[in-house]
């Protein structure tokens, strides 16, 4: 446990010996093998390596962010410039954690500041990790012992690492998760926030795109299937493609693709303001304060665009000619049904939101200590396969738990046409379903929910690389 995480928050190499005659000249020369006047990325890395010291792509982000001329090398000069920086942003980070400020930090200030970046550990794994800095044997880790420590490591504060398992809302798989992202105060101020938002928001258009036949497949079978009236995954396109052409597959897409940019500003936005009631002034928000504002955040996303869910159920189910558009849908709603019907549903979805954020996120951190445990020497960044995958798997197991309750209220916003006396409540609709077609027909529709998950994360994660490039966002 130690082992993960010493190697999550510190190198395990000493980088620079604070108290010898070495310089930044002697270092720059150490690493310059080929005697050019000049560090490339192949130097660097092997340097780094021969010190002990190896972080995935940690020589490329050090020349990338030193480089100004963009050679792609470092000169004497940008090198020094760069470890000056880089030296001033430690002292920042060892200014923030060192609390009591008396120029030294121990383990109660290192247990304390990752409790507040939402990683809780033990007051002796707090000590094993300051004995990997501490050289002098004080128990206590001065600026220079830390400065050895970070010189040559590319994250210039805790906060960066953690950051790396942060769970991004990136992976669109159709169904909104109720924590959104979190941005840092840098990010905000930049301007950087809007970006990564408008990165997901396209994202999740393209991916939601490319496996609508799978989505409206999956509705198709919530509202018609039964033990009675089966429909197969192949028996249930043939029916959609026979009744109105291959272009039906894709019904309901549009306000399903509409709905997300709405829906993630208002997520985003109710996320800041209930941070803010919910933490106490100039503190970091706790871990369980943060999964409140989030779902707090997401159920009021969800009571403000829900009119939209209804239409996009009913847009989703229409015959040919039922509807001209989402406007006329949302019309003849209104007249016929009143304005209730666009609410119909809205408990169970409600409801929804607590077991799929919570197991979701109970599920990833959990995949994240384990795959940290079998992997101490690997860099605290564990690459895309490893996030995509904790993702993906967080999130169906989010599904698995909730999607009765989406059954259930997607059966609900389809009977909103029914008469009154024929509306069912949710218990009594959760019944009515186990009654006729026993626990498992709360699950219908779950194959073409699972099968598009691999795809809808896939699509969503390139376009969101490609979209960052685009914007400018590193």
């Amino acid at each position: 446990m130690f082992q993960t995480l010493r190697t999550l928050l510190l190198p395990t190499a000493r980088c620079w010996d604070a108290n010898s005659e070495r310089s930044y000249q002697d270092l720059f020369e150490r690493l310059d093998t080929n005697k050019d006047g000049k560090v490339d990325v192949a130097e660097l890395r092997a340097g780094l390596k021969a010190m002990g010291i190896f972080r995935l792509g940690a020589a490329q982000k050090i020349v990338s962010s030193g480089d100004k001329n963009k050679d792609g090398s470092l000169d004497f000069n940008e090198f020094s410039r760069y470890l000056k920086e880089h030296e001033k942003k430690l002292r920042l980070t060892f200014k923030s954690l060192d609390r009591n400020n008396d120029g030294h930090i121990d383990a109660s200030e290192i247990q304390q500041s990752l409790a507040e970046l939402g990683m809780d550990i033990s007051r002796e794994n707090s000590q094993k990790i300051l004995q990997s800095m501490d050289i002098d044997g004080t128990m206590m880790v001065d600026w220079n012992e830390w400065r050895e420590h970070f010189l040559l490591h590319p994250a210039q504060n805790l906060e960066e690492i953690v950051r790396y398992w942060k769970h991004s809302t990136v992976l669109d798989i159709g169904d909104s998760l109720a924590i959104p992202d979190e941005f840092t105060e840098e990010e905000k101020s930049s301007g950087g926030w809007w970006k990564q938002l408008v990165a997901g928001a396209v994202a999740g258009a393209v991916s939601r795109t490319g496996t609508a036949p799978l989505d409206r497949m999956k509705v198709f079978m919530q509202v018609h299937s039964s033990k009675t009236n089966r429909i197969s995954l192949i028996g249930g396109f043939k029916q959609m493609i026979m009744e109105g052409g291959l272009a039906s597959l894709w019904r309901g897409n549009g306000i399903n693709v509409l709905k997300i940019a709405p829906e993630t500003a208002i997520k985003f936005m109710a996320y800041e303001q209930y941070k803010k009631l919910l933490s106490s002034e100039g503190k970091k928000i706790e871990t369980h304060k943060r999964f409140m504002a989030g779902s707090l955040a997401g159920a009021t996303a969800q009571t403000a665009i829900y009119p939209m869910e209804v239409l996009k159920t009913r847009l989703t189910l229409r015959k040919t000619g039922q509807y001209s558009g989402m406007f006329d849908c949302a019309k003849k709603i209104l007249r016929k049904e009143g304005v209730k019907a666009f609410y119909k549903g809205y408990v169970p979805n409600l409801v929804g939101i607590i077991p799929y954020a919570g197991i979701d996120l109970a599920v990833y951190e959990s995949l994240k200590n384990t795959w940290l445990s079998y992997h101490p020497k690997d860099s605290a960044n564990p690459g895309v396969l490893v996030l995509v995958a904790c993702g993906t798997i967080s999130s169906t197991c989010g599904q698995l738990a909730s999607y009765p309750l989406a059954l259930v209220r997607t059966r609900m916003q389809a009977q909103a046409s029914l008469d009154a006396s024929d509306q069912p409540s949710m218990s009594s609709l959760m019944r009515k379903i186990v009654a006729k077609d026993g626990f498992f027909g709360l699950y219908r529709g779950i194959l073409p929910n699972f099968m598009k998950v691999i795809p809808a994360v896939s699509i969503s994660y390139v376009v969101y690389e490609y979209m960052k490039t685009g914007l400018g966002i590193s």
